[in-house]
């Protein structure tokens, strides 16, 4: 038997590798510079002698083995020796080189007519009120931009036929709110015409006008604008058609926008525009796949570095690549977003007329992911299956719980149990100043987690309220140590159990379950990073 040897390196080869046999083997003298792979056992002969070495040379990389049948290796099927070739091969290919065609230059990007609509935005915002209304005294002003900006649009559409009524009923909606005193806007006619999810095309692109927040960007309802181009390669297309319908779904790249949109929001979601009632269901939702790439593999990379966490060759070529992570995270929305409305629910999956506490909603994005998670372990003919399982564990566990405010942060809540559970069964571990993980073992323990979190839900079903929010709350606890102040942790006689459910939301703690010392450490090791990430794109 070959003993695989620890690596002390940002990559590591032999990630997930613990046996692997090698019958007619020599033995080699590891070069200069070269990082000893394999050895043989203790009891081999000659014993504990390097078998394989790898060697980096300029941005060359060479792993030589000393098993003089090793490309006609019969064992591929026994022990750990196809993931040895895995981890080899792709270490040995070194970092992707983005290939293919880039993509083409926007013509509304370089129309006169945007540069002009975003300016005029920009004038238009420190006009407008936080629910979008303009202010009596610069009604005048913001009158002329308004109409400015439906000129503009109206410029601009013959660029976009696909978008036609939509772009039409944009215009009028503007020119109405002008004409009837700039109040708060109602933009219900435009928002029915837009239908992005009606012509899903790789590249098609969308100019998107709007009075809106941005979910966790700007809270206000100002009017902003987006220039985004459709991502649906045709595997993906495939997939969503043969086993993951969400004819909801579409995933975008940012082309331009006006600053609403430089922030951290990745969403173009219909329920944050202004309108006068909300539709009777939407039918659409829009996600930036390009920026959750970029900001997965910024700080990825430096969480990475800073724990000093050996990764898989796939892994570091997933963080390398832009095209890589932005096709995966098109992927892992893709079975996020459906997996909201499927499985034994206990309550309304969106959550859009509830008040719940917030490690509910933890739970729930957490389900999601946990559940994206399980298919890519299914996934076995899809390349990108594995790069998908390293972007929900490295987002999960190192931006989500130390991203944003500590007040009722329900996605880093999320992350904090991850992380919790897998520590708790030593999959994954924090010694001597290191991360590791047992990669063999985390696809099995993920699954698991995913398991107890769906048991929660399926015993919802036959729980009052308080019950069910009680059995949730204790069941982040067991793994996330809650506030030490904590009524909810104290139990039922803590509560207001008398009063209506909106007293026992007001009982829980603004960080009910703070971060641990080893998050409260990292936080301030990535702060910085984090920080970089406000607006991030693909560019």
């Amino acid at each position: 038997m070959a003993e695989p040897q620890e690596q002390d390196g940002p990559e590591d080869p032999l990630a997930g590798v613990r046996n692997v046999c090698f019958y007619r083997a020599g033995a080699l003298d590891a070069p200069d510079g070269g990082s000893v792979l394999l050895r043989s056992s203790a009891s081999a002969d000659p014993a504990e002698a390097p078998l394989a070495v790898a060697v980096s040379a300029g941005e060359g990389r060479v792993a030589v083995f000393a098993d003089s049948d090793l490309f006609g290796d019969d064992s591929i099927g026994e022990h750990d020796h196809a993931e040895l070739w895995r981890g080899v091969v792709t270490w040995a290919a070194g970092a992707p080189r983005e290939t293919g065609e880039a993509a083409a230059p926007s013509p509304a990007l370089a129309h006169p007519a945007w540069a002009e609509l975003k300016e005029t935005v920009e004038r238009l915002r420190p006009l407008q009120d936080k629910d979008g209304s303009v202010r009596e005294e610069e009604r005048p002003l913001a009158g002329k931009l308004v109409d400015q900006v439906a000129s503009c649009v109206e410029r601009l559409a013959p660029l976009f036929p696909h978008d036609a009524d939509y772009l039409d009923a944009a215009a009028a909606d503007l020119r109405r709110w002008s004409a009837e005193g700039l109040g708060v806007p109602d933009f219900l006619g435009s928002l029915l015409a837009f239908q992005p999810q009606l012509r899903r095309e790789d590249g098609l692109e969308h100019l998107v006008v709007f009075p809106m927040y941005t979910q966790n960007g700007n809270p206000a309802r100002n009017l902003e604008a987006v220039l985004c181009r459709v991502v649906w390669p045709d595997w993906l297309a495939e997939l969503e058609a043969s086993r993951y319908d969400n004819p909801m779904f579409v995933p975008l790249a940012f082309i331009d926008f006006t600053p609403g949109y430089d922030t951290d929001s990745a969403v173009l979601f219909p329920e944050t525009v202004a309108v006068r009632e909300a539709p009777s269901s939407f039918t659409w939702g829009g996600i930036f796949c390009d920026r959750e790439a970029a900001r997965f593999r910024r700080v990825g990379r430096a969480a990475a570095d800073a724990l000093r966490l050996p990764l898989p060759p796939d892994a570091a070529r997933l963080l390398a690549s832009q095209r890589l992570a932005q096709d995966t995270f098109a992927l892992w929305d893709l079975i996020h977003d459906r997996t909201h409305s499927h499985g034994e629910l206990p309550f309304d999956p969106f959550m859009i007329k509830q008040r719940m506490p917030y490690w509910l909603y933890s739970l729930e994005e957490l389900r999601c992911d946990l559940n994206t998670f399980r298919e890519a372990t299914r996934l076995t003919d899809v390349p990108h299956a594995r790069l998908l399982q390293y972007a929900i564990l490295f987002d999960r566990l190192f931006r989500f719980p130390i991203t944003g405010p500590r007040v009722r942060n329900y996605d880093g809540l999320g992350g904090q149990l991850l992380f919790a559970y897998l520590h708790r069964r030593h999959v994954v571990r924090w010694s001597d100043n290191r991360l590791t993980i047992d990669w063999e073992r985390l696809p099995e323990a993920v699954v698991a987690l995913c398991e107890e979190v769906e048991a929660l839900y399926r015993e919802g079903i036959d729980r009052p309220k308080l019950a069910h929010w009680l059995a949730a709350h204790a069941l982040v606890a067991r793994y996330v140590e809650p506030h030490p102040a904590s009524r909810w942790a104290a139990g039922v006689r803590e509560l207001p159990a008398g009063e209506p459910p909106k007293a026992w939301v007001d009982a829980v703690l603004p960080d009910e379950f703070p971060l641990s010392m080893f998050y409260e450490a990292l936080a301030k090791r990535l702060g910085d990073v984090i920080d970089s990430t406000k607006g991030i794109t693909a560019a």
